[in-house]
């Protein structure tokens, strides 16, 4: 009999078999529902077999789905990766199925008037509406043509049940113009160009090519990448190409640049789309329809069938890291997903991480390089401002020298960006009269004050509360305070300095979603904010013709902790803030507040030595053998007692197996051991680079049955160490 093996969106790590009906043809990545006790599934057939009449009982496959199946790239990808990340390969193959859940957007409805057809009655709004039908464009919906009258969507609605006006699907057609190569060409310097040539020529060749896209800010790396996306479609005009983001509100300007360069819009893919968008792009891209994506980090796990190009922007953020859920480094997975697609992938940074400049200094990755800005910009002076010479007034953050430079500004009718990557009014809030730290309840970690909101937010967690009028341990009244500085507590200093400053604040709690970042980003582009207050947000991509200066609020911010990549993290996030003046004509300038000027994360910001502190950082990794010399993955567990994580620790601990160029760490509590009600304990693995640290945790944890009531999540190459 025939037999599919199905993977399934469930934890467990192998296919479910399925009894194939003689009436039904199958084939590894097609897409099928199958009975799981009372419940219908949907999965992906990983293979199909004959094996020899059984006694064992097998239930049969439902039904096979009418949609195209996943492409054998694209599966082959998928379990491998879950054998990568150590997850459960239906879990991760559903990662490519969750547009599904959504059913295709109905088509829009063209409205029509009936010829010779008259109302039974005809009013004031009812004669509007049949005027504004017949005087304005084919409208879309009721609603559409109800607010060109004036009217409610019911006067409309009456007059489609008479039979005075219909309403007919339109026709769709391909809802993704093919973009046109050889639409708004730009011209490109001669390091472009050459950049350009060749991402082209390897995304045609058909075999996968790793490059690392090495720019200085403002050298032209996106122009470079989108031509060479128009070389690609030039020679195969069926090719897909694939933009990943770390941010969503880099989305928007991505897009309006794609769309400018081809003269048609991409597809984008992240979460802040519809549900019926989502399924629409899903069937886009799986149709082949669609030639260019542009999205967050879950993009890639799409079902291109003629994948030739992937670039990841800002290769070296943090956000490319899925720490919830299934556990990945985006990242890697579209090096990998290049690989198996047999298509080139482009790393592109001005700051990149020490893997990927690692790899590129080892020849797995070709190296392009884009030295000075493009056209006349020059890259900005950097300057540390020693706040232990140049200290600011007692209970204000911005020193009298970044006063004074704002204030230069100002007068000269350019823009300023205070840098400070810390949401909020204040990180910390505590008690004058006892000490007492508010925390959110069930978690260790500090409730951060909004005071636009009046609200105390855990960023871990999402938990608010309305800030309360008396210390919750002592009950002293109005003992609470807020300590420190979070971006709007030094907008509200901004505006005490420069009340005549047009201010604005970007972050996620002030643009929740593309659009509204969209809109201060376009605000800003046209002048209309004199002085903007950021986190990273603002430090990503961003091209500001008129910002001529970057204050940095608190530098050493970033370096304190005991994160290994905190030194490169920093420099990373500096470089990048500083990066945003200066990109147009005019010169700019980046001042940076400090305590700790003589640390080597500033020294080389200052000095414009990346190369410099890049080497020494490396050879600190190396020395250690910590990534990218060695590798980590990191096992946590946690659970609603106590008693029962330690016992499950110490399990863990008993079982670890016998293995040469590899040590274990803990188990020990977490740095934030409590979060939600479950306590936390985690181990660390710390191996040579060549051990194959996947096989070792396999065995490890086949050799331990943990209780239910304990969760354990396995991190390889963890990025957060909390």
């Amino acid at each position: 009999m025939k037999v599919a093996a199905v993977l399934i969106p469930l934890p467990v790590d192998e296919p479910f078999d399925y009894v194939v009906p003689d009436d039904m043809a199958l084939a590894r990545g097609d897409l099928v529902t199958v009975p799981l006790g009372p419940r219908q599934m949907t999965g992906v057939v990983s293979a199909v077999r004959e094996i020899p009449a059984t006694n064992r009982r097998l239930k049969a496959v439902g039904a096979r789905l009418d949609l195209p199946p996943l492409p054998p790239a694209t599966l082959d990808f998928l379990e491998w990766a879950a054998r990568w990340t150590l997850s459960p390969p239906g879990e991760m193959a559903a990662l490519s199925l969750k547009a599904l859940r959504h059913a295709s957007p109905k088509p829009p409805l063209r409205l029509h008037r009936v010829a010779g057809k008259a109302p039974v009655r005809l009013t004031p709004a009812r004669a509007a509406v049949l005027q504004a039908l017949d005087e304005g464009p084919t409208v879309a919906s009721a609603a559409e043509l109800g607010r060109a009258a004036g009217v409610s969507a019911g006067v409309v609605k009456g007059l489609v049940d008479e039979g005075v006006i219909t309403a007919r699907p339109a026709e769709t057609g391909n809802l993704f113009q093919a973009p046109d190569p050889h639409h708004a060409r730009v011209e490109l310097n001669p390091d472009q160009a050459e950049a350009a040539g060749q991402i082209g020529q390897a995304a045609l060749s058909g075999d996968f090519i790793a490059f690392l896209l090495d720019g200085v800010t403002g050298s032209g790396k996106t122009e470079a990448y989108l031509e060479a996306v128009a070389r690609l479609l030039q020679g195969d005009p069926q090719a897909q190409a694939l933009i990943l983001l770390p941010e969503i509100a880099l989305t928007q300007a991505v897009i309006a640049r794609i769309a400018a360069r081809f003269g048609a819009a991409p597809a984008e893919w992240h979460s802040g789309l519809t549900g019926p968008r989502r399924r629409q792009v899903w069937d886009a891209v799986v149709s082949g329809d669609c030639r260019i994506v542009v999205g967050a980090r879950s993009a890639l796990f799409l079902p291109f069938p003629t994948l030739r190009l992937i670039v990841v922007d800002e290769e070296h953020d943090g956000s490319y890291k899925q720490e919830d859920g299934l556990i990945y480094q985006g990242r890697d997975l579209a090096v990998a997903r290049a690989r198996f697609e047999s298509a080139a992938v482009v790393l592109a940074s001005a700051t990149p991480s020490l893997e990927t400049l690692g790899n590129a200094r080892q020849g797995r990755y070709r190296e392009l390089r884009l030295t000075a800005r493009h056209g006349t910009a020059v890259l900005p002076d950097i300057t540390l401002l020693d706040l232990r010479a140049a200290p600011p007034e007692p209970q204000t953050w911005l020193s009298p020298p970044l006063r004074a430079a704002m204030a230069e500004t100002l007068a000269r009718g350019e823009q300023t960006l205070l840098f400070l990557n810390r949401r909020g009014y204040a990180p910390v809030v505590l008690c004058r009269a006892c000490g007492h730290r508010m925390t959110a309840p069930d978690t260790d970690s500090w409730l951060v004050e909004h005071r636009y909101t009046g609200r105390l937010v855990c960023h871990l967690t999402g938990f608010s509360m309305a800030r309360p009028d008396t210390c919750p341990s002592c009950g002293a009244k109005d003992g609470l305070v807020p300590v420190g500085p979070g971006v709007e507590r030094v907008e509200e200093e901004v505006r005490s300095l420069f009340p005549e400053a047009r201010t604005a604040i970007f972050s996620s709690d002030t643009t929740p979603d593309g659009r509204s970042a969209r809109d201060l980003v376009e605000s800003m582009e046209r002048g209309e904010i004199d002085i903007l207050v950021a986190t990273q947000a603002a430090a990503k991509g961003h091209n500001f013709p008129n910002l001529t200066l970057v204050g940095v609020v608190d530098a050493d911010l970033g370096l304190r902790g005991g994160d290994l990549r905190a030194a490169e993290r920093t420099f990373q996030l500096l470089m990048q803030a500083t990066g945003r003046a200066g990109r147009a004509e005019r010169p700019g300038r980046a001042l940076l507040q400090t305590w700790t000027p003589e640390h080597p994360v500033l020294q080389a910001l200052a000095a414009g030595d990346r190369d410099s502190f890049l080497a020494t950082e490396s050879e600190e990794r190396r020395l250690a053998a910590l990534p990218p010399f060695g590798r980590l993955a990191a096992l946590i567990l946690s659970g609603d007692k106590a008693d029962a994580v330690e016992k499950a620790a110490q399990l863990l601990a008993g079982a670890i197996p016998n293995a040469e160029r590899l040590e274990v760490y803990g188990p020990a509590d977490a740095p934030l051991a409590l979060v939600r009600g479950r306590r936390r304990k985690r181990l660390l693995v710390r191996a040579d680079r060549d051990v194959d640290i996947q096989a070792f945790l396999r065995a490890w944890l086949a050799r331990v049955k943990l209780p239910s009531s304990v969760r354990l999540s396995v991190d390889v190459d963890p990025y957060s160490f909390l």
